[in-house]
């Protein structure tokens, strides 16, 4: 499935307003059945170097203003997409999150792509995307690295702890998922997986964590899983485990350790809770010819929203990254 491509007048002339979730400077576009977020980059910081896409994941939108300010600061323009079914974009007629076939949100990270590549002519695009983004943004990479021009891939692609495989006993990735693979169809909206997210719960400022957030959009008691979405998000990360070939530079930043998510783990604030971050060391290696590994002490599943030591680290380790690439061998992509 693609998504139809929009002309570049019709790209620049997107219907920007102030963003009604983060406020100004922020700003909002309806882009399809997704939304373009914006950080209009300050005329004091100088001409962007490059541009950058952030894509959430699950149970997620984008909320990370410091994200957006640091990219900011390090030279990028800065853009972010609430996917379908997600976020500013999620329909009071639409179940969260759900979609039957990763290809569908891909569509709308191609969308946002086209969108910025006109908006910022010349400049190397980077795709930053976190969880199940980020297994939707490595499949996207993956079926258009021969594109050519505006539907082409990232010229560099940074993974925040990216969904590659499911954190589930053996039975369930292998004998309970061909189970549903074939008889899923029947009750695809049947929900198989659901309870409390003590990771977003602790996250939350109200319960004494560091951010600010949604909610109604990232929701303490989570979102459920259903038997379509579980078939889609299955069917990808076994494109994943059979090697992809992702065609530019990749960038796979995880915390060191996984453990449970319970507000009785000690190291909930310092661990992956949501996902095993071996699944991320041992898949990586096969998601293209250009991985870089970068491993955070005592981050947490979105490396950007940990503690300030590892937090800090991730950004700095991650843009040290995208900076030596861009600088030295990603050029801008001809759109013409």
């Amino acid at each position: 499935m693609s998504a139809q491509p929009l002309t570049t007048s019709q790209q620049v002339a997107l219907d920007w307003r102030t963003d009604h979730l983060l406020g100004e400077p922020f700003q909002e576009t309806p882009l399809g059945p997704a939304t373009l977020v914006r950080y209009p980059h300050p005329e004091d910081l100088g001409p962007p170097k490059a541009a950058v896409i952030h894509v959430h994941g699950y149970n997620d939108y984008f909320f990370q203003e410091h994200l957006a300010r640091a990219f900011a600061a390090a030279g990028y323009a800065f853009y972010a997409v609430d996917l379908r079914a997600a976020g500013r974009s999620l329909q009071p007629d639409e179940l969260p999150h759900f979609v039957m076939d990763l290809r569908e949100q891909a569509t709308d990270i191609a969308a946002a792509a086209r969108a910025v590549r006109a908006l910022e002519p010349g400049l190397p695009l980077v795709v930053h995307a976190h969880s199940t983004g980020g297994l939707t943004a490595s499949l996207w990479a993956h079926a258009h690295r021969n594109a050519a021009g505006a539907d082409a891939g990232p010229d560099l692609l940074v993974l925040d702890s990216p969904f590659l495989e499911l954190r589930a006993p053996l039975w369930k990735r292998t004998f309970g998922t061909r189970v549903l693979d074939t008889v899923g169809h029947l009750a695809s909206t049947a929900i198989i997986s659901d309870g409390p997210s003590r990771y977003a719960e602790h996250l939350l400022a109200a319960n004494g964590g560091r951010w600010e957030f949604d909610t109604t959009l990232k929701r303490p008691e989570g979102v459920p899983g259903r038997v379509g979405w579980f078939v889609a998000v299955r069917r990808g990360q076994a494109r994943v485990a059979a090697g992809l070939e992702i065609a530019c530079p990749v960038l796979l930043a995880r915390s060191d350790s996984s453990g449970p998510d319970e507000l009785d783990n000690p190291l909930l604030d310092a661990q992956d809770t949501v996902l095993d971050v071996q699944h991320m060391a041992a898949l990586g290696p096969g998601l293209g010819h250009d991985v870089t590994e970068l491993v955070v002490p005592g981050g947490v599943h979105d490396l950007s929203l940990s503690a300030r030591g590892p937090r800090e680290a991730y950004l700095d380790g991650m843009l040290k990254w995208t900076d030596s690439q861009v600088g030295a061998n990603v050029g801008a992509r001809d759109i013409t």
